[in-house]
């Protein structure tokens, strides 16, 4: 009896410093996409922020592929012990999967969503001397002109090219949507009059705006951006689309409660800090506080809208 007392006594002190101990190593915080894009950067900023509270330091991990994918196909195998975390686009965890089905994650229950950071919704330019001076008048040239108008996006499958297609299916214009590998492409393809809009991110939008080389039309957002006071949501113009794209923390499925918290509350830190979102309005995105089940429950929304949106245009099967 004594035995297996000490025995249980002694299990219970190996597994518990564990968790109480944590953190004594670096954490790995991994990047889905290369560096010097928005995930990249926004990562970077995050993991600096929450330095203070890991002691033993944040290495910051790209690992690009497949939209994200290859990001979370490596948090989901990772050991559920705090030392992998992946901040991603929601798009990477709702959208990639479905598109490929032989990924080893497929729904919002394979992981578990720690807290979303930012959050910014799409917006359709075209160029400063283009015919259209409302987006009524696009719409309207788009019905009358089927598959005449092009419109540049980051990408086949992506949050901001499904935000399109839910605007073309809402208002019965026949766009044509293009792909390209960022606004790297795009910008020029637009400028050069290769296409007649762009879905852009505000933030890269705004200095062509501002430098009248390019007019925003639309905002696919719920409110009015406050770098765009100008320019009407599709909701006021009569057409509720609004399908943004947030960035958030995960950790592998089962990791302690204890330690999410700890990694909630780092991040939690940085997202309050009137810094944080100065840095981020200077790239034209918004911080956007959510967390826990709440957060997972937003991802199983986005994931049954995607997947409407996906069986209409034919990217995956009914």
């Amino acid at each position: 009896m004594i035995r297996v007392v000490f025995s249980a006594l002694f299990a219970l002190g190996v597994a518990l410093p564990c968790a109480a101990q944590y953190p004594d190593r670096p954490l790995t915080l991994l990047a889905g996409f290369p560096p010097g894009g928005l995930v990249d950067i926004v990562t970077r900023v995050v993991a600096e922020g929450m330095k203070p509270k890991f002691p033993y330091g944040i290495a910051v991990v790209n690992k690009p592929g497949a939209g994200g994918a290859v990001a979370v196909s490596e948090l989901v195998q990772a050991r559920p012990d705090g030392y992998t975390v992946l901040l991603t686009p929601q798009s990477s965890l709702v959208i990639a999967p479905q598109m490929n089905r032989n990924l080893n994650y497929q729904h919002p229950d394979e992981y578990d969503p720690v807290i979303n950071v930012i959050a910014y919704y799409p917006l359709l330019v075209v160029n400063a001397g283009a015919r259209w001076k409302t987006i009524q008048e696009f719409v309207a040239d788009g019905k009358a002109n089927p598959g005449k108008l092009r419109v540049g996006t980051p990408g086949e499958g992506t949050a901001s090219h499904l935000n399109l297609e839910e605007f073309i299916f809402r208002t019965g214009a026949k766009l044509t949507p293009v792909p390209y590998a960022g606004w790297g492409q795009s910008s020029p393809a637009l400028l050069g009059e290769h296409i007649e809009a762009v879905v852009a991110q505000p933030g890269e939008a705004k200095p062509m705006v501002d430098g009248k080389r390019m007019r925003a039309l639309v905002m696919f957002q719920h409110t009015r951006h406050a770098a765009f006071p100008d320019t009407p949501t599709a909701k006021e113009a009569g057409w509720d689309v609004a399908n943004g794209v947030w960035y958030l923390l995960v950790v592998p499925k089962g990791t302690p409660a204890s330690i999410v918290k700890q990694i909630h509350d780092a991040a939690k830190a940085v997202v309050d800090d009137p810094a944080f979102a100065k840095t981020m309005t200077a790239r034209g995105v918004d911080v956007d506080y959510r967390a826990g089940e709440p957060l997972r429950a937003d991802l199983w929304r986005e994931y049954k809208l995607n997947t409407e949106i996906l069986k209409r245009i034919g990217l995956i099967k009914p």
